[in-house]
């Protein structure tokens, strides 16, 4: 089981995430409000997707014996609104430093959608909140 503790400062959006023995900053940009110390709960969202994405694809293609090279995901976000439904949309734009063969990019696209973060995201799950 995974555990993070964040906890909000008494200034502004300033918050301090600790996970393990890391610590990372979170925060909203000034024009929100924040005072920009870190990235957003949404950008690292996005950058949780990307990373698992790429770990993802370089344990398949170590599995398969594919030299990839470098794997850049870059990962943006937008909302859809069809009819009373509002989407979020996640756009991954993977690259490799070395060219796969299309055959090997089919497969690659297949197994980036397998990623456990991925997996969350489409999933349907429940949050159990507790007050103490």
């Amino acid at each position: 089981m995974s555990v993070s503790k964040v906890v909000l400062s008494n200034k502004n959006y300033t918050a301090e995430a600790k996970v393990r023995n890391h610590y990372n900053s979170i925060d909203e940009p000034v024009a929100l409000g924040g005072d920009d110390n870190g990235p957003t709960p949404g950008e690292y969202l996005l950058t949780a997707l990307g990373g698992c994405v790429s770990i993802t694809l370089r344990m398949y293609a170590e599995r398969k014996g594919w030299d990839l090279g470098k794997i850049t995901v870059n990962i943006s976000q937008r909302t859809e609104q069809m009819n009373d439904v509002i989407q979020q949309v996640f756009v991954e734009d993977i690259t490799f430093e070395k060219e796969p063969t299309q055959e090997q990019k089919e497969r690659l696209k297949v197994i980036a959608g397998k990623c456990p973060v991925a997996k969350i995201i489409k999933g349907e799950n429940k949050i159990e909140s507790y007050i103490s």
